[in-house]
């Protein structure tokens, strides 16, 4: 038998959390991915010859910005006031580089989104500045492929209150 309109819509409700009563407290987390490219690809980045310019500082810069949008892209996302947002981008191997966000705030919730969503668009980043070096003669990218987006650590802490 099918669900009473009353009963869709509670099924279909969505909102975001009310944090208004949870205290303020140190927040961190760190998420990180990968992007697997072609070794000549891989090549060209560290010998600084990207036609639209230095993937690895790009990347770094978006991931900053997109933390500091997470709340504007994610619909049920609180936004945060972010005291830090470090972005790290390194070689793995000759086919990889790993991007780790680190994201800081004193809030009522965490900022694993913002993490998470610095981390996707940095890789993102990184695949746009390199698409033209990975398609194959048909256009397709056959061996590129963003990885393993995930947070691998999260910290919370209570904030100590200063007495006058």
């Amino acid at each position: 038998m099918g669900k009473t309109k009353q009963e869709l819509e509670e099924v279909n409700k969505v909102s975001m959390v009310d944090i208004s009563g949870k205290p303020e407290t140190f927040r961190e987390a760190t998420a990180t991915g990968t992007i697997r490219l072609k070794a000549e690809t891989v090549k060209l980045i560290k010998e600084g010859k990207i036609a639209k310019g230095d993937p690895v500082h790009t990347a770094k810069v978006a991931g900053i910005l997109a933390a500091k949008r997470t709340s504007t892209i994610i619909p049920l996302c609180h936004p945060l006031p972010l005291t830090n947002v470090e972005v790290d981008v390194t070689f793995e191997d000759n086919k990889t580089l790993r991007v780790t966000v680190k994201v800081k705030t004193k809030a009522a919730t965490g900022v694993e989104m913002e993490a998470l969503t610095a981390a996707s668009t940095s890789l993102l980043t990184i695949w746009d500045m390199v698409k033209q070096y990975e398609k194959d003669a048909e256009g397709q990218y056959p061996s590129t492929a963003i990885e393993n987006i995930r947070v691998v650590k999260k910290i919370k802490k209570q904030l100590r209150r200063r007495i006058p």
